[in-house]
């Protein structure tokens, strides 16, 4: 089989093609679509059709992710009990906190490989997959080992506070389990990155999709047949890296043969190349999460606590908007680094900006929607008669955040796909120091409404402008060669 996208969601593809042809032509050199060549149309139709696939299939497999466990919640909580079932939840929630654990290396080869994917040099992706995977697979191993010598070593039942017996003997077992499985997945969830590159986006959010179902598969068989705790969570945690591994050995034992990866592909300079690209999105995803959560922990520093359990539920929904956010935005990735390598700043232009226009749109109904019903949502869905009434200032200040966030994002995947971080770290850096101090002086007089009101600023006028920056610098490198090829040679130059 060969990389092209998946055909399904053409007629969807069709409408883009459509929208994208009546943007503003404007774009390198002064070349108007007219002017683009059979294979410069073929090649943008083909990322209007992937792009369009992969936004749908993100949505619905996000929604199969989000409904999977609120299945397994009530039948392995009851099947667990709940001290055992705490105990999951808490070693799950340490891994969770172990999101970056791969140290940027996904995200710099998607970026690398969306590159190689549309120059055609399938030996130069070979290599950056098998290095990828060669790195990642000796982190796995050498963790795990750590892991397994140190089991016996540290208390677990004491850190984890389980005081029922029977649930401490298996205490060691699910922390295996836990941290074994997501140490595991590490290299395996490899390839979602490499579907992304050759802009197979439907491909993998179906397999991922497919791995949530296959959780609740296990689980219910798992209880049904009224097995052991320990494997009961086991069915829940090892679904996904099982499938992620079927999902390799589909894609390079049959899909893509010449990308399978090989110890003879392993290069150090690929590796050296990989590990400084990787590196800076590892520092720029740690900056970016500190400034993003510091919010629950400052408010019950300056308000108290009450009021910062108050704003974290507030955050959590408004947070889904910036989930959907990133989820619709995230398959531009990969088509932007196509579309650069290839020189084709038009269809990035116009993409990009119809993207912006598109995630504005969709995210600021909701977000009028949270400002004039959002108490009663909250109550609705809390339940709880602690939860005081949110300020309509506090809500409002978060929707506009969320709207603002919207219109930066198309932007920053542009950036992304070119390995150009630089704009966005001094504009996250600008925007924690400056948010902090504004947060500290307006809470005092404004209260909570000064510390959203401070965050929404804060965003406008630092993330903003280092966002569209960079995106109008990421163009101007390209377009200044003026030819198809050019942005070859200027990725490799930012990236290496």
């Amino acid at each position: 089989m060969t990389d092209r996208p998946p055909a399904a969601g053409r007629a969807p593809a069709a409408l883009v093609d459509a929208a994208v042809r009546a943007a503003p032509a404007a774009g390198a050199g002064g070349a108007g679509p007219g002017h683009a060549d059979d294979s410069s149309q073929q090649a943008g139709r083909s990322r209007n059709r992937a792009l369009v696939t992969g936004i749908v299939s993100a949505l619905g497999g996000r929604a199969v992710g989000l409904v999977a466990p609120l299945l397994i919640t009530p039948v392995a909580f009851t099947h667990l009990g709940a001290e055992r079932y705490g105990l999951w939840m808490a070693v799950t929630s340490l891994t969770g906190m172990a999101l970056f654990a791969d140290f940027g290396l996904g995200n710099g080869l998607l970026t690398r490989l969306a590159r190689l994917h549309a120059t055609g040099d399938r030996p130069a992706a070979a290599r950056e997959i098998a290095s990828a995977y060669a790195m990642l697979g000796a982190l796995a191993v050498g963790l795990l080992t750590v892991l397994v010598a140190t089991a016996r070593v540290v208390p677990w039942p004491t850190l984890l506070n389980v005081t029922d017996p029977a649930v401490a003997r298996d205490t060691r077992a699910l922390v295996l389990l836990c941290f074994g499985a997501f140490l595991v997945n590490i290299p395996l969830g490899l390839i979602q990155r490499v579907q992304y590159a050759h802009q197979q986006v439907a491909q993998s959010n179906l397999w991922q999709a497919g791995g949530s179902l296959v959780s609740v598969g296990l689980v219910f068989a798992a209880v049904a047949a009224d097995a052991a705790p320990v494997l009961v969570v086991a069915a829940a945690v090892l679904a996904v890296p099982l499938v992620n591994l079927g999902n390799s050995i589909c894609y390079f034992g049959w899909q893509n043969r010449l990308l399978r990866p090989r110890p003879r592909d392993v290069r150090p300079a690929v590796t050296r190349g990989l590990l400084r690209l990787g590196a800076r999105f590892f520092a720029l995803s740690v900056l970016t999460s500190t400034a993003l959560n510091v919010d629950p922990f400052l408010v019950g520093r300056l308000l108290g606590l009450d009021v910062a359990a108050n704003y974290s539920v507030v955050l959590r929904m408004f947070s889904l908007l910036a989930l959907f956010v990133t989820l619709v935005n995230t398959p531009l990735w990969p088509a932007n680094g196509d579309a650069l390598a290839r020189g084709d700043v038009i269809w990035v232009r116009r993409s990009t900006r119809l993207m912006m226009f598109l995630s504005v749109v969709v995210v600021a109904l909701p977000a009028g929607i949270f400002v004039l019903l959002g108490n009663d949502i909250l109550r609705a869905w809390v339940r709880s008669t602690e939860l005081p009434t949110t300020p309509i200032a506090v809500l409002a200040a978060l929707a506009t955040w969320s709207v603002l966030v919207a219109s930066a994002s198309p932007m920053f995947m542009v950036q992304n796909s070119f390995g150009l971080l630089g704009p966005q770290f001094v504009g996250w850096a600008a925007f924690l120091v400056v948010s902090l101090a504004l947060k500290i002086t307006l809470s005092s007089r404004f209260g909570l409404a000064g510390i959203a009101f401070a965050g929404t600023v804060s965003y406008a006028l630092t993330v903003l402008p280092a966002a569209l920056f960079g995106y109008r610098r990421t163009l101007s490198v390209v377009a200044k060669r003026g030819d198809r090829n050019s942005g070859v040679g200027e990725c490799n130059a930012v990236m290496s």
